[in-house]
């Protein structure tokens, strides 16, 4: 079996979720890497969008954020912020993609405060289009390493919306995109009930068991009566990602 760090796991999943011929708004980091991966794996015709930079660029090396020069390598555009807001307000996107330092059950995240907003223990980098991304995506996915001050019973601060306090709460505030549907972590996979709006662990990677699943989560989480395990990262997925960051700055041995 191929070594792999959770990084490259996670990255790796999130590519495999991104369709061809896909809209997709890209946050920094490892939901980037997903997206340049995929487009150029298995899905050529991605069309990437970034906050502060290009509609549809073609990716040569890795941009260190999302509004640098080469964000925009070969866009078919380069609008301002605003109207780059508006394609999501517009329904155009079909997938939002993005990390966080926490969420909780119901897929809000939090990348504002650890600790109370009067006095948090930890300041963290804010919003930037995260919560715009959130709110009018057709459908979010997130990546995040899975442990338990990460996943949490309720965030300390909803920087990005997901479902809020589950049930029809998303919809009655009148936000536009569906929220999340998928969480893609080192250690598997989970989506949300239709009902109640909560996380559900829908697959595991392989040799990771429900109850190291259970310890690392910080909230009790149903397991699908269909759970499945997904198929390891191949060879030709890591060597392409690898070229992708070979100064592996997001692909770092050991946690993310």
């Amino acid at each position: 079996m191929s070594s792999y760090t959770p990084a490259e796991l996670c990255v790796i999943m999130g590519s495999r979720a991104l369709k061809d011929g896909q809209i997709v708004f890209a946050g920094a980091g490892l939901p980037l890497l997903s997206a340049i991966h995929a487009q150029k794996m298995h899905a050529p015709g991605l069309a990437i969008l970034f906050e502060v930079g290009g509609v549809a660029p073609r990716i040569g090396s890795l941009p260190r954020s999302t509004n640098e020069a080469r964000s925009v390598r070969r866009s078919m555009a380069t609008p301002a912020t605003v109207d780059m807001m508006l394609y999501l307000q517009r329904g155009f996107v079909d997938v939002g993609f993005l990390g966080g330092a926490q969420i909780d059950r119901h897929g809000n995240i939090n990348s504002s405060v650890v600790g109370p907003l009067e006095k948090p223990k930890v300041r963290l980098p804010g919003s930037g289009g995260a919560n715009d991304i959130a709110s009018s995506a057709n459908r979010v996915f997130i990546i995040s390493y899975h442990e338990k001050r990460r996943f949490v019973e309720k965030v300390d601060f909803v920087t990005s919306p997901g479902f809020l306090d589950g049930g029809q709460a998303r919809e009655e505030t009148g936000l536009l995109g569906g929220g999340v549907e998928r969480v893609i972590t080192n250690l598997g996979i989970l989506e949300f009930d239709s009902q109640t709006r909560s996380m559900t662990l829908v697959a595991v990677h392989p040799g990771v068991t429900q109850q190291e699943v259970h310890e690392k989560t910080g909230f009790e989480l149903p397991v699908s009566d269909a759970l499945e395990e997904t198929t390891p990262p191949s060879e030709e997925e890591l060597t392409a990602l690898r070229g992708l960051d070979p100064e592996r700055k997001y692909l770092k041995e050991g946690d993310f």
